[in-house]
């Protein structure tokens, strides 16, 4: 079955659409709080550094802090395990932009006229209108920033999606009546090829969570990519800077275990003195 993917403006009934159209198909619904839970099974410092990132991301000079990149990557990982399993209703996260190009996936923003969306933080929240509108307006503003410091994407970018729906125009029941239906139509692209190109993009994020959650590794630069050969045999493709020639046999193995059967190419540099030198393993 295909995917949907919801992104949506703190207050304007994203959730209720995502829930709705869990119920109408049978979806799981894979929201902040299931990921959470799937962090702890890396481990309680991941449960932790998911909250702590959670509630407010770090700034560009702190991008490269292993723990937040750690953090990233079990979240991506997360993501494209459960749209490897089909019939997901996946909130936020970055979702998106993680699962662009997949023909089958249905990815939607959800949006809603201001003072609609202060109304209705006052009445789930039981605030003020004042206090409604700043935890709007910072809502907005983290998931912007952290949408962009990841994706170098803009969330609010209507050209990201496939569809933009406005619960100031629609009642939340229209939207999900027709969300259905353009989900039951869009399984229709469920290809060879697409299940492919997830299957890839699934098994890169999992070698990467593995090497990127392991603290003893210095690594200042590290990319993960799918390598297609042929439908039937593909991998990865890990890239690198260490600084010690001991990680680069260390990450090979790491990166093996995690991709099973599949095959990994190794393309690891060291930095000595300020120098760098190459390594690779096939």
């Amino acid at each position: 079955m295909a995917v949907l993917t919801i992104s949506r403006e703190f207050g304007s009934g994203g959730r209720d659409i995502g829930h709705a159209v869990a119920d109408l198909l049978g979806y799981e619904y894979v929201d902040r709080k299931r990921i959470l839970g799937d962090m702890l099974k890396a481990g309680k410092q991941w449960e932790e550094q998911a909250v702590r990132f959670d509630e407010a991301y770090p700034g560009i000079s702190e991008r490269y802090d292993w723990a937040f990149r750690g953090f990233v990557a079990l979240n991506q990982s997360n993501i494209l395990e459960y749209a490897l399993r089909d019939k997901a209703v996946i909130m936020g996260r970055g979702g998106s932009f993680l699962l662009r190009g997949i023909s089958y996936v249905l990815r939607v923003r959800v949006k809603a006229p201001l003072e609609q969306r202060i109304k209705k933080v006052m009445e789930r929240e039981g605030v003020n209108s004042e206090t409604a509108r700043w935890l709007v307006e910072k809502a907005d503003d983290d998931m912007k920033r952290a949408v962009y410091l990841i994706y170098g994407k803009d969330l609010a970018d209507s050209s990201e999606y496939d569809m933009v729906l406005d619960t100031g125009a629609q009642a939340i029941g229209q939207i999900a009546a027709r969300l259905k239906d353009a989900l039951l139509a869009r399984d229709k692209l469920k290809t060879d090829r697409a299940k492919t190109i997830l299957q890839l993009r699934a098994l890169a994020a999992r070698v990467k969570a593995a090497i990127a959650t392991e603290p003893t590794f210095f690594i200042s630069v590290l990319d993960v990519e799918p390598k297609e050969e042929g439908l039937l045999q593909y991998g990865v493709v890990v890239r690198g800077i260490v600084h010690s020639q001991d990680d680069i046999k260390r990450i090979e193995e790491l990166a093996r275990s995690a991709a099973g059967t599949s095959p990994v190419e190794c393309q690891l540099h060291y930095r000595w003195h300020g120098r760098l030198g190459r390594q690779e393993f096939k």
